[in-house]
């Protein structure tokens, strides 16, 4: 699908772009592309390297389509974006980018896809991290930069190039596109509210995991248990209705440690990452690698080495004993979780959360209310700036004020400050020795950045 072809990626500096734009250069395609971002200056380091690997880029003014190319854009673009009517103008043919991924993926021998709305990234990165372990050489299409691959050559490794017969890939159900992948090993890593009803949620989940070989499904999530696939199912978790499960949990200061059992083996499990989601995750990637044929006793030595994916619960640093964390939780499922992890150590959190935009409050602001309001504890204190907006015609009318007011009624310590300035500002006045400052969004890269200023404060006071 990418050899001696020319793409251009309209906003290849997306999480999902920039990884499926790498692999396809690395398959022997010409690719170039365009970014808002690029053009309004914001993180000019991750387009300098992307120069560096010979992308040709170009303002997003229409000055970049080429006859004869392939134009990969989001199906949200709006006609309106000078490079879609330049591309229309040429006659390019249009391709989402899950219409490129589903076709390298369907291409593939050895196809393991990922879905669900909370950890598929994690997942994948676990699976890619087994798989290139054991000497498998898997291709990895991710939406988060995976730091087992990443080094001063790689900043940005949210791709790995391997061999085209063993891919593994996150699948999105938020646009419908899961529809494409045809899997040979499908996840399920949970079900719930983010993007599309429940409703809508169980047919695509189920249609999913019906066309797979074998099906590796939740057994603990009441969303996802009831996928069958036949049968041909290999279920994980933690609770009796599980092959693949866990027990013994434990948090630890640096991550976390739990059993798994699989027929009648047994292995102690140690993570870098904390959390019983991440556990729950780590579960979920075995189960994945043993449908693979992969022993559990490898994929537990690879899990050892793991060192997690940039911006999930990713340690910036500590000064002044206040130690600041950046997260991609955005939706009910993934606030939850991260404040359960943020819960199983001592010490007052004090969070940042910038909405991931206008939609996304309007669908499930009062399920993120609940995630807070249930999830934070005595003394921790919310902080919320308005969504994320980098332009275009969305529906402003319901922003972060109604999102605080429904957690403090929920009883939580919320306030909502219009700009992060003032919210890191009223952070970095409130924090003391032994909290923790947990940045929480997505969409967004410059909150890692973020993150760092804070630190940098920080350690000025101290």
């Amino acid at each position: 699908m990418a050899e001696n072809k020319s793409y251009f990626f309209c906003g290849i500096g997306g999480s999902g772009m920039l990884p499926l734009a790498m692999i396809v250069a690395a398959r022997g395609a010409a690719v170039s592309g365009s970014d808002r971002s690029r053009d309004q200056g914001r993180t000019p380091e991750k387009f300098a390297w992307l120069e560096s690997q010979g992308i040709a880029f170009y303002p997003q003014d229409g000055s970049g389509p080429k006859a004869g190319q392939i134009l990969v854009a989001s199906a949200a673009i709006e006609d309106s974006v000078p490079d879609i009517a330049a591309a229309k103008a040429l006659d390019l043919p249009r391709m989402t980018r899950a219409d490129l991924n589903a076709a390298l993926f369907n291409a593939a021998g050895k196809a393991i896809g990922v879905g669900g709305t909370s950890g598929k990234s994690t997942v994948t990165g676990m699976i890619g991290w087994i798989l290139e372990s054991v000497g498998r050489k898997p291709t990895v299409m991710n939406g988060a930069v995976m730091r087992n691959f990443s080094g001063a050559e790689m900043p940005f490794a949210s791709a790995l190039v391997g061999d085209e017969d063993f891919y593994v890939s996150e699948v999105d159900e938020s646009d419908g596109s899961i529809a494409l992948y045809q899997p040979d090993v499908a996840v399920v890593t949970n079900i719930s509210l983010d993007h599309k009803s429940l409703d809508e949620l169980h047919r695509l989940f189920g249609d999913f995991t019906a066309k797979a070989r074998i099906a590796v499904i939740n057994a603990d999530d009441p969303e996802s248990a009831p996928l069958m696939n036949g049968g041909n199912n290999l279920r994980f978790g933690f609770g009796d209705g599980a092959a693949m499960r866990g027990s013994d949990f434990e948090a630890l200061p640096d991550g976390c440690r739990f059993a798994v059992s699989f027929a009648d083996d047994r292995h102690e499990v140690r993570l870098r990452m904390p959390g019983r989601h991440n556990a729950a995750n780590a579960l979920a990637a075995i189960a994945a690698a043993r449908a693979v044929n992969i022993p559990v006793a490898q994929s537990v030595a690879a899990l050892a080495d793991f060192t997690g994916l940039a911006r999930r619960y990713e340690v910036l640093g500590q000064a002044g004993g206040v130690t600041v964390i950046d997260d991609f939780a955005h939706n009910p499922d993934k606030v939850a979780a991260t404040l359960a992890a943020v819960a199983e150590l001592p010490g007052r959190a004090l969070l940042f959360f910038q909405p991931h935009g206008y939609g996304p409050l309007r669908q499930m602001g009062k399920e993120l209310a609940a995630s807070f309001a249930a999830g934070m504890r005595e003394g921790d204190r919310l902080f919320v700036c308005d969504p994320v907006y980098f332009g275009g015609t969305v529906d402003r009318s319901i922003g972060s004020e109604a999102l605080v007011a429904d957690i403090v009624a929920g009883g939580a310590e919320a306030a909502h400050l219009t700009t992060r300035a003032a919210c890191g500002a009223a952070m970095l006045d409130e924090a003391k020795a032994c909290d923790r400052i947990v940045i929480l969004g997505a969409r967004d890269d410059t909150l890692t950045e973020f993150g760092h200023e804070l630190l940098e404060k920080l350690a000025v006071r101290a």
